[in-house]
């Protein structure tokens, strides 16, 4: 019988002579021992019913956040290090509902065999050679990382985040930013440290502070008033990430899966299955015991009339490095598009993070004629 069909008694109940006592055993002093071994029955029997509904809840849940090939990961059934894009998405957010940028790019690892995990968040401004869906690949070039998702969804910022620090990127998962606040809320909300004073819809005063839904998504969102700019925000987004992984791993929050799965249906989009979802909760909870996080520094320039931000070779071959040391890959010499642009610029003080020079973006077939945008 499937779990969502309704019970239909149609047989008769047959006694079980297991937990039947024979009637010449049965004394009068025995009612509270009988009454022990009923409740411990019914305790059990309805333990078994709550997890079996929760199962089968968060499977369909999952199935229709699900956007992959429904083949469950080798890597993650046999507990190999893995690694995860999550990508914020702003649709409705501020008045967006096209499918927009993605707000936020962080590439996560776990690896069970360390107890460990990362989290590199990559500037929005970013630039990176922009990578499509894998069709007309050759109408896109040099732009701002957060592009790619619009331009190839989940596929293109996959793709374009794994040529940037070239390192594997095996699963994504596309939260819209509508759900942080939903989360929040389900998990009884999150711990944070507040690093300056500020007003943002919400005041939020310096130091630990506890934060509900609608609070916690003015937290993260809030830039123009941080001195350090995106890379503030890129800190309180991680240390709110950090602390729903920390709680969402706990077994405190069972008590409202129902609230948590239904943000997760409603709002998250992922490749992962939920047997993959399912492995991961078991076997892969230990890395939230060491959790390294961290961002790509970038270096402010000017792109004609555009400020974006660059990272130097240097940078991106720490990361790359990080990355790749973490899912248990040898470490490689970058090279790709970025670092072929870097190599090609004039006069720029990358040890200088104030330097608003001119960076010129060459075309692709040649290292003397600046793409003219086509």
């Amino acid at each position: 019988m499937r779990p969502d069909e309704p019970n239909k008694p149609n047989k008769k109940l047959e006694r079980n002579n297991v937990f039947a006592a024979n009637k010449k055993n049965i004394k009068n002093g025995n009612n509270f021992a009988r009454l022990v071994g009923l409740l411990t029955i019914l305790l059990v029997c309805g333990s078994v019913a709550y997890f079996a509904h929760a199962y089968f809840s968060a499977m369909s849940s999952v199935q229709q956040a699900y956007r992959g090939t429904g083949k469950t990961s080798q890597l993650i059934s046999q507990k190999k290090p893995i690694s995860i894009l999550i990508l914020g998405v702003d649709q409705g957010i501020e008045g967006r509902h096209d499918r927009g940028n993605s707000d936020t790019m962080i590439l996560a690892t776990m690896n069970p065999q360390k107890k460990e995990a990362t989290m590199t968040s990559i500037p929005r401004d970013l630039l990176a050679d922009i990578k499509g869906d894998g069709k007309g690949e050759g109408r896109y070039y040099m732009f701002r990382v957060n592009s790619a998702y619009q331009i190839g969804g989940s596929k293109g910022a996959t793709r374009t985040v794994r040529a940037l620090v070239n390192t594997p990127v095996n699963y994504y998962m596309e939260v819209n930013m509508k759900a942080l606040e939903s989360m929040v809320e389900a998990l009884g909300g999150v711990d944070v440290n507040v690093p300056f004073t500020f007003t943002y819809h919400t005041h939020f005063k310096k130091g630990k502070q506890h934060l509900n839904g609608k609070e916690a998504l003015d937290y993260v969102r809030m830039r123009k008033e941080d001195p350090k700019g995106d890379y503030g925000r890129q800190m309180r987004q991680r240390q709110v990430i950090n602390d729903i992984v920390r709680k969402g791993m706990s077994v405190n929050s069972i008590t409202n899966y129902r609230k948590i799965l239904k943000v997760f249906a409603k709002y998250v989009k992922t490749n992962l299955t939920f047997d993959d979802m399912l492995s991961i909760a078991m076997n892969y909870r230990s890395c939230t015991q060491d959790i390294k996080s961290g961002y790509i520094h970038g270096h402010n320039v000017w792109i004609g009339s555009a400020a974006m931000q660059v990272a130097s070779t240097k940078e991106l071959q720490r990361v790359s490095d990080l990355v790749r040391s973490s899912l248990g890959l040898k470490k490689e010499k970058l090279r790709n598009q970025e670092t072929r642009q870097n190599s090609l610029q004039q006069g720029l003080d990358w040890n200088d993070p104030e330097d608003f020079r001119n960076y010129v973006i060459y075309d692709k077939d040649s290292d003397t004629i600046p793409w003219d945008g086509n």
